[in-house]
């Protein structure tokens, strides 16, 4: 999945570095991987409604039939998160990096216990928006407390950890639903869990201390000396304290000649480098979403469900593969940015995107046009009252298959005895229809149909993940720290943020309704040209900021920037 935190970029010399120092100096890392556990619990709420989805399906019929409170019970984290990151700015500035991570936990754990005690859909939504709430404060708040509370040298390598926490959260959910599938109270488990980390999260950071940085803002400077003590090397202390000193009074000459925020927008807007910057920093943002790439991490069992595997525990464990996948990639991308440059690898990653969508939309065009058809003699088997009365009333039954079958909110399909690609039976969707079809060692659907391709959809989902998370998961957040100007840094990248927390908030909140619509094959085949949007606007928008400084990617934007002329570091007007 891809969330919203910036990430910053850490060469080799860095980790090894960063591994040298955390072992001489164990404090170091205590801190990082205390703040990190927010990652975690990001990764974590993000990934884990995708399999829990399943199984409240199953005990709120209300849910299975009405697309669009599933989508709401997914989506209103993503809400939640907008909010989230909206107030933790104020509350990171106001009370401080600890006070926040420490209401973030408070928000995931009452949300947690809010979405295991639910006993109505409705109470899932709002400890869905408690959860999101709380992972918009840790978005921000646990790289923000991880980069000031680190060495200068391994700072990077440090923030980074908390990118790898993220996708191993992901990872971790799949890892928990899948432990639970067949335990009373599945959901509830599932998402109650989430509140065992940001209690260990709580007790950790209670006992750590603030930023440094903060505390010297807020004139706690002996505090802040303290800290660094036990960070740096005793001679590298009041180089940093000066550091400190020159970067703060540096900040609020800026925040003084900035103004309000609507006064900062209209001042970014009017600058020709910064609405320049905006255009390649939304562009990437919205890219990133718009592939669909949550709708995979938010989705991805019921999307296995779509390629013919109907068992929750089977599209579970296959959905651990994908995002395994997506840890795999974060770390290709970590060590790829800085070889083969930004540019270079948000555009291999999109063209392998678009080809794979493409091919998912194939496929899924295939598994919907060679659907078993359904049996008028299998269907009455059940008993005549069993039969699902869209297909009793229809005037050509002889028509149907199994997909016909499962456009219809009221049935559900259940396979062959000898053959689930055989004629199977049309029947009305509820618990005891379903456990007569079960009973009889069938097996019952109800979102997509048998496939002999379906395996060939889960291989072009991973494929799909690996060739988004180097470039398209990562890449993003990196171009965002990097082509605004330092005055503008701030504001840009927060309207760059804005816009990849919307887009994601719409992707997720439609991914259901437009599969109804357009089936999986028309849904995937939008996203492929929304991709080829995307790849067009990154091609003509978005310059190549890998080696260069802030000052050339500032002249290189003042310039205009065009993809078909070349920008040599030797001219004068790139010499500093």
């Amino acid at each position: 999945m891809v969330e919203a935190g910036a990430v910053t970029k850490a060469d080799k010399t860095e980790f090894a570095d960063c591994w040298g120092t955390s072992w001489k100096t164990p404090y170091i890392m205590r801190l990082a991987l205390s703040a990190g556990i927010g990652g975690l619990l990001f990764g974590y709420d993000t990934g884990v409604i995708s399999g829990a989805l399943l199984y409240i399906r199953e005990e709120f019929r209300s849910v299975d039939r009405k697309t669009w409170l599933q989508e709401t019970i997914v989506s209103m984290a993503v809400a939640g998160a907008i909010i989230g990151a909206a107030v933790g700015g104020i509350i990171n500035d106001r009370f401080g990096r600890k006070i926040s991570l420490l209401l973030a936990d408070l928000l995931f754990l009452v949300g947690a216990i809010i979405m295991a005690a639910s006993p109505f859909p409705g109470m899932i939504i709002v400890g869905r928006i408690f959860v999101g709430c709380g992972v918009g404060m840790a978005s921000m708040t646990a790289p923000l407390y991880i980069s000031e509370a680190s060495p200068r040298r391994i700072r990077g390598a440090l923030v980074s950890t908390n990118g790898l926490l993220i996708t191993g959260g992901q990872f971790l959910s799949y890892l928990i639903n899948l432990a639970f599938t067949h335990v009373k109270g599945t959901w509830r488990w599932m998402l109650g869990v989430a509140g065992v980390p940001a209690v260990l999260q709580f007790l950790l950071m209670w006992s750590l201390p603030e930023s440094p940085r903060w505390l010297y803002i807020n004139n706690k400077k002996d505090e802040a000396r303290e800290i660094l003590v036990k960070i740096y090397p005793a001679d590298e202390v009041e180089e940093e304290m000066e550091a400190l000193r020159s970067s703060i009074e540096a900040e609020k000459e800026m925040e003084e000649s900035n103004g309000s925020i609507f006064q900062q927008v209209k001042a970014a807007w009017d600058n020709i480098v910064v609405r320049r910057g905006l255009y390649a920093g939304v562009t990437v943002q919205v890219a990133q979403q718009f592939v669909g790439i949550n709708t995979v991490m938010y989705y991805s069992p019921t999307i296995v469900q779509y390629a013919g595997y109907a068992s929750n525990k089977t599209a579970l464990a296959l959905s651990l593969v994908t995002s395994g996948l997506n840890c795999v990639g974060s770390i290709i991308g970590m060590f790829c940015i800085d070889k083969y440059g930004r540019r270079r690898l948000m555009i291999i990653s999109m063209f392998g995107i678009i080809i794979c969508l493409v091919l998912l939309s194939a496929i899924f065009f295939r598994a919907a046009s060679t659907s078993p058809y359904v049996s008028t003699f299998e269907s009455e088997s059940f008993g005549k009252n069993s039969t699902c009365p869209a297909y009793l009333d229809t005037s050509n039954p002889s028509s149907w298959d199994c997909t016909k079958c499962l456009e219809y909110s009221s049935c559900a399909f259940c396979s062959n005895k000898d053959s689930k690609y055989k004629a199977g039976a049309c029947l009305a969707l509820n618990d005891d229809i379903r456990k007569s079809c079960r009973s009889e060692q069938r097996v019952w659907y109800t979102k997509g149909c048998p496939s002999k391709v379906g395996f060939a959809a889960i291989i072009f989902l991973g494929l799909y993940i690996l060739f988004f998370s180097p470039g398209m998961g990562t890449v993003p957040w990196v171009i965002n720290s990097e082509i605004y100007p330092l005055k503008y840094r701030g504001i840009g990248g927060g309207i760059a943020a804005v816009a990849n927390w919307c887009s994601n908030l719409i992707v997720s909140e439609t991914f259901l309704t437009l599969t109804e619509a357009l089936g999986s094959s028309g849904t995937f085949l939008l996203f492929a040209g929304f991709s080829i949007i995307g790849l067009v606007g990154i091609f003509f928008l978005v310059p190549e900021t890998k080696g260069l400084s802030f000052e050339e990617v500032e002249k290189l934007l003042r310039k205009g920037y065009s993809p078909f002329k070349k920008y040599p570091r030797d001219e004068d007007d790139y010499k500093h």
